[in-house]
């Protein structure tokens, strides 16, 4: 009985001089600290979601406020006011946008700047893209015979320019408007079919988007391709293949390997646009298993052929000022501003759809 006495009375006088208390103090800040640890380690590994990557692959001047080019509609619409995030392994220096679930990102032109920027972005461990959508947009050169100056196309297929063989027609034996040669060892990389059923969704969903054009673009139609039918339309939202070179090419005999090499991969529709980075980042995104979630929009702002009275030393010799990005050139006229807000209209209606959830299988 006095040993229970002589415990219970230092028990009293431990808590009394407050050295039990101060243990528990020790205990339990260590036990927070730790909990706390975890909570800043949990949230510095937290990846930033997305639902939407956008990605033009230039600008005019600057992301907004100016002469559009292909990211600037998008931008003010989805991106501005948000954060700015560097990427770095990129070639060049590339900005990743992003405000509210939707990044944005402008790629650089050409198909070297395409593929590795698009894979420095999804390869950036600080997004999570796990749940993303991809809305590739741009301009392009419309196909004669098919496409005016300020259609939009949903791209269900895109080829490569480049891969084969090449001739200059001036020394081909046998004369032909034809001269590209199929190579059958690059066709694992020169072409690729985009998913048929969000490429279908995504067209019946924008297929009635009213485009607009402009006097001036309809008069160079007109006399550029006189009593020809097709070019005496307004602009609509069609269906079509892309064909990628890296190289600015225009004229009847490239018009006509075009036409050849979407027939060569039986693209599942004809050759409507060329431009220079779809094949790449189609291919791109396919590596990283998301072809099935990606839709490609692009505006016609020129054409495949040169205007009457306009040859290739005009454009682009060294006494040339012609800029296809103006109000004013002789080859796009003022249609270029115009054709950015119909790419942007057509590529809202799709966006939206995707942040509110209402894409195929949501």
């Amino acid at each position: 009985m006095n040993d229970f006495k002589k415990t219970e009375k230092n028990r009293t006088s431990s808590w009394k001089d407050g050295s039990f208390m101060r243990r528990i103090l020790i205990i339990l800040t260590a036990f927070f600290s730790v909990l706390s640890f975890a909570g800043c380690a949990s949230s510095s590994n937290r990846k930033i979601p997305v639902k939407l990557l956008i990605l033009p692959k230039f600008e005019v001047g600057d992301m907004n406020g100016d002469f559009p080019g292909e990211g600037q509609y998008f931008f003010e619409e989805y991106v501005a006011g948000g954060k700015e995030y560097t990427l770095p392994g990129c070639n060049g220096d590339i900005s990743i946008y992003y405000r509210d679930g939707t990044a944005l990102a402008l790629l650089g032109e050409g198909k070297v700047c395409a593929a590795v920027n698009t894979s420095a972005i999804l390869e950036d461990d600080r997004f999570d893209f796990s749940n993303a959508y991809i809305l590739s947009v741009g301009c392009a050169g419309g196909a004669r015979g098919r496409t005016v100056q300020g259609d939009v196309c949903v791209v269900t297929a895109s080829a490569d320019y480049d891969l084969g063989h090449h001739a200059d027609p001036r020394d081909m034996e046998v004369k032909s408007d034809v001269s590209w040669f199929h190579a059958e060892e690059f066709d694992r990389s020169s072409n690729v079919v985009m998913d048929a059923a969000l490429a279908d969704w995504a067209y019946e969903l924008v297929k009635d988007v009213p485009l607009e054009t402009t006097e001036l673009t309809r008069q160079q139609m007109r006399n550029a391709f006189p009593n020809e039918t097709w070019a005496d339309r307004e602009p609509m939202v069609i269906k079509g293949t892309s064909v990628s070179g890296d190289n600015f090419w225009k004229g009847e005999y490239d018009h006509a390997n075009a036409e050849k090499i979407v027939d060569t991969y039986h693209c599942p529709d004809p050759y409507t646009l060329t431009e220079m980075e779809d094949v790449a980042v189609a291919l791109t995104v396919q590596r990283f298993g998301m072809l099935d979630k990606t839709i490609n929009l692009r505006v016609s702002v020129n054409m495949d052929v040169f205007p009457p009275g306009i040859g290739p030393e005009n454009l682009w010799g060294p006494e040339s000022s012609d800029a296809l990005a103006s109000d004013n050139s002789a080859e796009s006229g003022d249609i270029f501003k115009v054709a950015m807000k119909n790419n942007f209209l057509v590529g809202k209606r799709i966006a939206d759809a995707i942040l509110n959830g209402e894409v195929p299988g949501k």
